[in-house]
């Protein structure tokens, strides 16, 4: 047996709710209970068992926007997780969701997986949502080997926020993305968003390495060293064309945790955007085909502002199809 193999295996045990045992959701699941539900799902996933847990009979499974049936997608290729201690979970009660977020494995290679859980009549699933990042870099995987040291620690009573304020702070933060202005949000001066495993806000000014993500370009390591509120004022996300169903439904008042499921669409129409403020450079020139995003990002709320970003996006076909609609 391999290091890899074993490693992965021991990891797995994360997953407490073994994939032989159906899970019984009780009709009203509470936070320990959806955690639990989130578990045996992703347990289910790697026995291939989709009868770990139960499914309503109209059940409604998306894996990177294509619809499949309960079983299909990542029950038939992930082979084991999670493949480090990155797991994130964020439970509501109230909306009777849960979101997971893992890295997992696909054979020898790791995937960072998304799971959106919804219960329906008598706590079956009646909406599984996937979203799966493939070919992941060293880069990427050296910052998904756990979560960030705050990301799942309890929120102290003083800064809790209530679950409404949660909501509101991960549903703002697409409005500020989408008029590239930081006011339509709050965002701590400390927040510091990831991208399946790239640093994206406050990075070192100075970087010398290049990790394949355009670190060499001083303008683009210029933007990456900014917080996410400082980058929404340069303009630099302008070659997003518009952000669309925006689902913000997850909140975790315990941990401070928001889930938000969205679709970014970037039509590039012209190559060059202004920049507002950026040493070097009044424009950024960017050539790019058309391409969606559907995205995940998990917000780390405390004291009425975001301080943490986590998020999952993959590639897509311009105009791709869209499930489970923002109402």
């Amino acid at each position: 047996m391999t290091k890899r193999l074993c490693a992965a295996l021991l990891a797995s045990a994360a997953f407490a709710t073994p994939a032989t045992a159906e899970h019984h959701a009780a009709p009203d699941c509470d936070r320990d209970c959806l955690i639990a539900l989130a578990d045996a799902y992703a347990s289910g996933v790697v026995a291939d068992d989709p009868g770990a847990v139960r499914w309503t009979d109209n059940a409604v499974v998306v894996e990177n926007l294509a619809a499949i049936a309960p079983g299909e997608g990542i029950f038939d290729s992930v082979t084991a997780g999670p493949a480090s201690e990155f797991v994130i979970h964020v439970a509501d009660p109230v909306s009777q969701q849960v979101g997971l977020l893992a890295l997992m494995s696909e054979g020898e290679e790791d995937v960072l997986v998304g799971i959106r859980l919804q219960l329906g009549e008598d706590g079956a699933v009646a909406e599984a949502e996937h979203l799966v990042a493939r070919d992941l870099s060293p880069p990427q995987l050296a910052n998904l080997q756990t979560p960030r040291p705050r990301l799942m620690e309890p929120v102290p009573a003083a800064y809790m926020d209530s679950r409404a304020r949660m909501i509101w702070l991960g549903e703002s933060y697409y409005d500020s993305l989408d008029n590239n202005n930081s006011l339509h949000s709050n965002m701590a001066d400390d927040c510091e968003r990831r991208e399946n495993g790239f640093q994206t806000a406050r990075n070192p000014m100075v970087r010398e390495s290049n990790f394949g993500n355009g670190q060499f370009d001083p303008v683009f390591a210029y933007l990456g060293g900014l917080g996410c509120a400082a980058q929404m004022d340069t303009n630099m996300w302008e070659y997003i064309t518009r952000i669309e169903n925006r689902r913000v439904e997850i909140a975790d008042p315990v941990t401070g945790l928001v889930w938000g499921v969205s679709h970014f669409e970037h039509d590039f129409d012209k190559q060059d955007f202004a920049l507002i403020g950026v040493p070097w450079a009044d424009n950024r020139h960017m050539e790019y085909d058309p391409f969606d995003m559907p995205a995940i990002h998990i917000y780390k709320v405390w004291g009425g502002a975001i301080h943490e970003i986590e998020a999952l996006g993959i590639v897509m076909p311009y105009q791709s199809d869209r499930f489970f609609e923002e109402e």
